[in-house]
């Protein structure tokens, strides 16, 4: 029995507030099944002996902190769409 269901693809589209039509569920469920039957794979990997990553090799989330200057606030706005009163101005998204 599959446990991703057009049901659930249906459930979880509601709650994104997407609109799919039943060949999209049917897709998004198969592919999503795959997934899960993809990531329950890896638990049969032999990994003993292999130490915990906590990043990619070679890679460095550190680095040193180095002050620099600040952007001029002209210079900012003037590759602004809509500047006003010194500020970004932004389409309303909220109702008002």
């Amino acid at each position: 029995m599959p446990r991703v269901t057009e049901e659930t693809v249906d459930g979880v589209a509601h709650l994104a507030r997407l609109s799919l039509t039943d060949d999209e569920k049917h897709l998004f469920a198969r592919q999503l099944e795959e997934i899960l039957d993809w990531a329950q794979s890896l638990q049969t990997l032999d990994t003993a002996g292999v130490p915990p990553l906590s990043q990619p090799a070679g890679a460095s989330a550190l680095r040193e902190d180095s002050v620099c200057d600040g952007l001029d606030h002209d210079t900012v706005l003037e590759g602004a769409p809509d500047p006003g009163g010194g500020l970004f101005r932004v389409p309303r998204v909220i109702p008002g």
